[in-house]
């Protein structure tokens, strides 16, 4: 899953931040260790002083592995969906035969044409 990830970074870690990610030991130890810099390399600074970016995490629980490296850091504000779960085949049950693109279908396939 994606998640659209926003933050804050916490008073007095901002050096700390910038020295984990200039020495690449950012997430060192997770499972996911080099997701985190490629995270804070497509990262956005925001007009209202957050940090947003996408995050994909496979965890039965949103950014599950993830938090605990995060929050020494940030303070994570809002963690969402980054796609309509309604299009997830895997939430919905639906096969995945068809294309579609403004809600126009473009295409229709059988399974063993895939």
């Amino acid at each position: 899953m994606r998640y659209l990830v926003r933050a804050r970074v916490k008073p007095g870690r901002e050096h700390a931040l910038l020295k984990a990610i200039q020495e690449e030991t950012l997430g060192r130890g997770s499972v996911a260790e080099g997701e985190y810099l490629r995270n804070m390399q497509d990262a956005r600074l925001c007009a209202d002083d957050t940090t947003r970016w996408v995050e994909v995490c496979y965890c039965p629980t949103p950014l599950q592995e993830e938090r605990p490296y995060w929050e020494d850091y940030f303070e994570l504000t809002k963690v969402q969906d980054a796609h309509d779960r309604r299009k997830c085949r895997d939430q919905n049950g639906s096969p995945g035969n068809e294309i579609e693109t403004e809600g126009k279908t473009l295409l229709r396939f059988t399974p063993h044409e895939l």
